[in-house]
């Protein structure tokens, strides 16, 4: 069994107290992972800060870059590795493990050199009230130490989405992915330690949420990059109002789909499906409310239940859409309870909402059924909390302003997906949905470096793209006063 250990400092490092990883897929265990104490952390958060006030902080930005750009490099050579981890960990299949997070997620790298390099600063020239002329500039500075949590649904993306910015802008990097997928976290780290990056600008902390909070609550940590649940977004910003230091929190979703009278049904059910079943639901962009118009609710919810109980459920080697297991059987017990309330609450299945069978070792796993619910009402708890996995509740609405309504009816706001051919009404409707991201007749159809800000419980600031190179930089402003002439003399 493998033994994932703490990379601090540029040395790897035990600890006494240690964890087994299992699969959800099968149960089998996968990796022993060993615990970052709090002595380590403290060390990771001084090693970073001596990084960043010496060699990586007044590194060039285009030495940087170059650095970064091996490493790229590097990791493509260790894509194999990166891929099995992530598999081991999450048991995603191959086709999805190799093209929604592997390359994908390494060519990150590359992305935001390229955004760094194109930044350009300000500046003008201006007169001040004695009539000496002045030039002011802005500059960017590494902001500091910037612990980079990164959640266990897609967990090289988000990890590396969340380095790269950190390090190209000079900051030192601490890593700390899920105690769930800590495997292609520590192959990165392997690669990183073989580059260029210095010791010290790059850490990684494996733990689960007391290591977490350890982390953030460090007065030496100068920002915090978050992606993952609500609650323990409200807990980090608890802990970042010491010391006033800034946050970067995506969270939960309880995202709608909005399907109008004017909508291609079909691409509707089969983008729906995609929205709300990928990842076994484990997105935070998964559509789990759809509202469709009601001269179509009935050929959509037929529609969307066969889809449901046509996808492909535990076959690794599965070319295309498929799922796997949910990530834990701790998450699953939680599926399953929300599901349960379904019947409770006065709804029903259409399709799926248990957990299917397989009849050999994948009956150990974590594996629950594409579910499709009708018949609740907009208060029931099904529709009120993110579920995370893959379900789906469809009800049908009369009016614009009413399905405007039922999609607003949430404490989230992450993500939205309009179905209408009509063109004004898909740029009316968007306006008014409260949501970071609306897509019109798509889902997951992203430039990576498009900002998302979340409304509500799921997020605070602004991240991907520029907007996480800003995150990552103190800016600052220079102000030169050229005296005048008879001052000089």
């Amino acid at each position: 069994m493998k033994e994932l250990h703490n990379f601090i400092n540029g040395t790897w490092r035990s600890s006494t107290e240690v964890f087994d990883k299992s699969s959800p897929f099968d149960g089998r265990l996968v990796a022993r992972v060993h615990v970052a104490t709090d002595s380590m952390i403290d060390e990771a958060v001084m090693a970073g800060r001596r990084a960043v006030e010496t060699g990586w902080g007044r590194m060039p930005l285009r030495a940087r870059a170059q650095i970064l750009r091996d490493l790229s490099r590097a990791l493509m050579a260790r894509m194999d590795d990166l891929v099995e981890a992530d598999m081991a960990d999450t048991g995603r299949s191959l086709w999805q493990a190799r093209n929604f997070d592997g390359a994908r997620a390494i060519r990150q790298f590359d992305a935001y050199c390229d955004l760094a390099l194109a930044m350009e600063n300000r500046s003008a020239s201006f007169t001040g009230s004695d009539g000496a002329q002045g030039l002011w500039y802005t500059q960017q500075r590494p902001r500091g130490v910037i612990a980079c949590i990164a959640p266990w649904n897609m967990p090289l993306l988000l990890m590396i989405m969340k380095l790269a910015p950190a390090l190209v802008m000079g900051n030192a990097a601490i890593a700390k992915p899920s105690e769930e997928t800590p495997g292609s976290a520590t192959v990165l780290a392997e690669v990183i330690a073989q580059s260029e990056v210095p010791d010290g600008a790059f850490a990684l902390l494996h733990g689960a949420g007391a290591t977490g909070a350890a982390l953030t609550a460090h007065p030496g940590v100068d920002a915090i990059s978050f992606t993952g649940a609500s609650a323990t977004g409200s807990a980090i910003m608890r802990s970042a109002a010491t010391g006033l230091r800034e946050v970067a929190l995506e969270l939960g979703g309880k995202n709608p789909a909005l399907v109008f009278e004017d909508a291609d049904v079909e691409a509707a059910i089969a983008g729906t499906a995609r929205s709300a079943f990928f990842n076994c639901g484990q997105i935070c962009f998964c559509t789990e409310r759809a509202y469709v118009h009601r001269s179509h609710f009935d050929a959509f919810v037929e529609g969307i239940s066969q889809a449901a109980r046509k996808v492909v459920i535990g076959e690794p080697a599965h070319d295309g859409f498929s799922i796997g297991p949910l990530i834990s059987q701790g998450h699953r017990a939680k599926v399953r309870d929300l599901l349960d309330s379904v019947t409770a609450d006065g709804g029903a299945f259409v399709a799926g909402g248990g957990v299917p069978r397989f009849g050999d070792s994948r009956d150990a796993g974590a594996f629950i059924e594409p579910s499709v619910a009708v018949g609740l009402a907009p208060e029931a708890r099904f529709l009120r909390e993110e579920v995370f996995g893959p379900v789906l509740h469809v009800a049908p609405f009369d009016s614009e302003d009413e399905a405007i309504a039922l999609a607003n009816d949430t404490e989230y706001g992450l993500a939205s997906v309009i179905w209408t051919e009509n063109v004004h009404r898909a740029h009316r409707v968007a306006s008014q949905l409260r949501a970071g991201h609306v897509w019109l007749n798509a889902w997951q159809f992203r430039d990576l470096a498009s900002p998302l800000a979340g409304a509500g419980l799921s997020g605070v600031g602004e991240q991907f793209g520029r907007s996480s190179l800003e995150f990552c930089t103190q800016p600052q402003t220079v102000t030169l006063r050229v005296a005048p002439l008879e001052e000089t003399v």
